[in-house]
């Protein structure tokens, strides 16, 4: 499907609905832009330049019909990381960097992949952002002054206590007033945004009555202009490009996230199916984009695109047009936001924070006691007390060893006979004892993967079960889904331990995968081509032809039915000449 394809059928009674939704969701995305913005350590409009200029992109190039893009909190403290590491004119090479990555990563169709990160490490790292987004909001809420912005949790902790005794209490009201807003108003109406109205609220009771004595966006950050920038092009180089490498990685896999994420939130409450690859080219395309305008990173907005859905949106023309309202906002009252007090911005940011804590679910994992829990722990310290990066790869490689332990914890080897009590005489694990076994052929059944995290412990329960020159053993991988190479390797070993000492090998119901690489690695031509059978009476039928007979005079194992006359003398040579007789194919034992 082409990219207008999420336009076909489009009819006039649909713009109705993308313009009031386009509309309510452009009036909320504002004082989010500058938020962010400011939250993010660089000036209010540049927030504003990136609500217009990626809120459009998304919109008409992204793989969502319904997704809003622009600035999040999710990007708060990369972005002021790099801001404050690299400076701003590296943070829009690090965005085009991550955008090119982006679409890249669209091209290469590894959108699904982003899927595969664990619930608890996207809860993790999201809960620690959302901590590092309310802690940052501390000061101007308080109206501190004089604090110095740090990379790290703790440094920016001890600013504020440090400068508790510059509290501001003008700042303090402006901020209640504002926070008062944004908790009742959704009570009173939810199509008005209680945001916007904490905003107006706020700021008009500051100018009116507070003397000035509330630091406001023109009093620090100076006016806003009234235009967009003219397009520039950083300076560019290979050393910079080589420098910003990392943060920009971390931008584009956390953009990722967050756009499918809010794709997947936006299909759950519309039916729809969002294109993966095209949303991640789309989400490139913006990134890449944006910084021409001197805006920040950008992505889906969860919180905005839900709203955009409730408000009746129909098309990915509704983002478009948020896009545009913002345009135009910025156009005809840019003037009048310079005297936005800062203390009005913080409840919206801590809101926001602690809409995306996902503490129910957090606390939900913590409660199971699991190595989920561990895991959701230590990626949420990671990432309050250290850095995103550091904490997704510490989250991602205690899930894969977690999940290699659990997959190699369901690996199970168990020693089986048949129970004639049963249909079919199925085998059971129950019915080997030490008076019931027998000393010739030996039968396993085989369930999970066997893998390098289950290959030792198969090894083991092999061969300290096994007799010192095992005659005959059956193999039974008909629950076996795939083998690795270190798997092979295993039971490679015991093939060649068993052929040692005269020994043979058969294998009944393997599955597709073990059986293709058996075949490359060539154990099967070791084991015997004649040695797989389709089903586990078969294998038996087979194997009890090639029993020493010898052996079998006077046994009192009785572990197969045949056993009773192969152990009498008298009626031994009739019993071996009826196991002459085929087989049936359909035997299941």
């Amino acid at each position: 499907m082409k990219w207008w394809g999420r336009f076909e059928g489009y009819q006039a009674s649909m713009l109705h609905r993308d313009l009031v939704s386009g509309f309510i969701v452009g009036i909320i995305a504002i004082p989010l832009g500058m938020a962010f913005a400011i939250a993010s350590g660089v000036k209010p409009e540049y927030g504003i330049y990136t609500t217009i200029v990626a809120g459009i992109l998304i919109s008409l190039l992204g793989g969502s019909r319904f997704q809003i893009g622009g600035p999040t909190g999710a990007f708060i403290p990369i972005v002021l990381g790099v801001v404050v590491q690299y400076g701003y004119e590296n943070l829009l090479i690090a965005g085009m960097l991550a955008g090119v990555i982006l679409i890249l990563m669209g091209v290469l169709r590894l959108g699904v992949l982003i899927s595969y990160i664990p619930r608890p490490v996207t809860i993790g790292f999201t809960s620690g952002i959302a901590v590092i987004i309310f802690s940052g909001q501390i000061s101007p809420f308080l109206g501190l002054s004089g604090l110095v912005r740090h990379e790290d949790f703790i440094s920016n902790m001890r600013e504020i206590g440090t400068h508790l005794a510059t509290l501001n209490g003008w700042s303090i009201a402006t901020a209640l007033i504002s926070l008062s807003a944004l908790l009742i108003m959704p009570k009173v109406s939810s199509k008005i945004p209680g945001s916007l109205v904490g905003l107006v609220l706020s700021t008009v009771v500051a100018a009116l009555w507070f003397n000035g004595n509330v630091a406001t966006i023109g009093s620090v950050y100076g006016g806003i202009p009234s235009t967009l920038p003219h397009i520039t092009l950083p300076n560019l180089s290979i050393d910079k490009v080589k420098e910003l490498l990392q943060p920009a990685l971390v931008i584009a896999i956390l953009g990722g996230i967050e756009s499918l994420l809010s794709a997947v939130v936006a299909d759950g409450m519309t039916g729809s199916r969002h294109n993966s690859n095209k949303e991640l080219i789309g989400q490139g395309i913006a990134n890449l984009m944006t910084p021409l305008f001197g805006g920040i990173p950008a992505t889906g907005a969860i919180a905005r695109t839900a709203t955009n859905i409730k408000n009746g949106a129909a098309s990915p023309f509704s983002g478009m047009i948020h896009g545009v309202v913002v345009l135009l906002i910025l156009l005809l009252c840019a003037p009048m936001a310079s005297a936005i007090p800062l203390a009005s911005m913080a409840p919206i940011l801590m809101v926001v924070a602690w809409n995306m804590s996902e503490r129910k679910e957090f606390i939900h994992i913590l409660k199971m006691k699991t190595g989920d829990s561990i895991v959701l722990v230590i990626t949420f310290l990671l990432t309050v007390f250290t850095d995103l990066t550091t904490a997704v790869e510490v989250g991602l490689l205690l899930a894969a060893i977690l999940f290699i332990k659990r997959l190699g914890d369901h690996f199970t080897v168990f020693k089986v006979l048949p129970d004639p009590q049963l249909k079919h005489e199925k085998v059971k694990e129950y019915m080997v004892q030490d008076t019931h076994d027998c000393p010739q052929l030996s039968i396993f059944t085989m369930e999970g993967p066997l893998f390098f995290g289950s290959a030792d412990r198969f090894k083991q329960r092999i061969m300290e079960v096994l007799s010192p020159e095992p005659r005959m053993i059956l193999l039974r991988m008909g629950k076996m889904p795939f083998m690795d190479s270190t798997g092979a390797s295993h039971l490679s070993d015991v093939i060649r331990h068993i052929q040692s000492t005269g020994g043979k090998v058969f294998i009944s119901g393997i599955r597709s995968q073990p059986r293709a690489y058996l075949k490359k690695t060539g154990l099967d031509l070791s084991i015997g081509p004649d040695h797989f059978f389709d089903h586990t009476g078969e294998a038996i039928d087979h194997a009890l032809k090639q029993l020493d007979y010898n052996k079998c005079l006077h046994c009192k194992h009785r572990a197969f039915r045949e056993c009773s006359g192969l152990s009498n003398p008298l009626n031994q040579e009739e019993s071996v000449s009826k196991l002459q007789v085929p087989y049936e194919a359909d035997t299941v034992r």
